[in-house]
């Protein structure tokens, strides 16, 4: 008998975004290297890659991750 066994199905409610198959599971299927989530509803995992691109947007304009370059511009 394993000591540990893999959970094969997840909680019910639980929602994700598979990248590697692009598609909803419920539950994780796929390993999570692979898969953002959880989700709170089949809605928001649908949407992972739009929620995605606007984050790395907000980042990618967040002056204070780029307070780097404020230093390099004042010599």
């Amino acid at each position: 008998m394993p000591l540990f066994k893999k959970r094969t199905a997840g909680k019910p409610g639980e929602w994700y975004y598979c990248l590697e198959h692009k598609k909803v599971e419920e539950g994780p299927e796929c390993p999570a290297k692979d898969r953002f989530g959880p989700y709170g509803s089949r809605a928001e995992a649908e949407h992972a890659m739009e929620t995605a691109r606007e984050r790395n947007l907000q980042w990618e304009n967040d002056p204070a991750w780029h307070d780097g370059a404020k230093g390099r511009d004042a010599d």
